[in-house]
């Protein structure tokens, strides 16, 4: 049997992944807290505005490695295939209180990413000249 938390989880997750965000967005509470690792963010619009690029430009698909929950709270571990990575795993810790999630723990590395973003500083610098 699939837990509370983990049902809801999965079901954001599936959504934001499959590029539904308005649907994700259904499964977070407006008052979300969002810890990653670029800091700390507050609130429903801070929230889709944090995952909006990641979903609409640089993701390609999903694999959910593993995925746990009781009535409260659900981890999900998964790889993401990405236009600056073909592997970026990341996870996310979410805790679910009336049927939203209030708080995600989202963990993942930043270098693929970060190293994305320099050479394409570069290349424009470069046709810039």
């Amino acid at each position: 049997m699939t837990s509370s938390a983990l049902q809801i989880a999965l079901a954001y997750h599936r959504a934001w992944t499959g590029g539904d965000l308005d649907l994700a967005m259904g499964h977070i509470a407006g008052d979300v807290v969002l810890d990653a690792p670029a800091g700390r963010l507050a609130g429903i619009q801070a929230y889709r505005e944090f995952l909006a690029p990641f979903a609409e430009r640089f993701l390609v698909r999903t694999e959910m490695i593993a995925a746990f929950g009781d009535d409260d709270r659900a981890l999900m571990m998964y790889d993401a295939e990405t236009i600056p990575a073909k592997s970026a795993p990341a996870a996310e810790c979410v805790t679910v209180r009336d049927g939203k999630i209030v708080y995600n723990r989202f963990v993942f590395d930043r270098t693929p990413f970060d190293e994305f973003r320099r050479r394409q500083a570069q290349t424009g610098a470069a046709q810039g000249r």
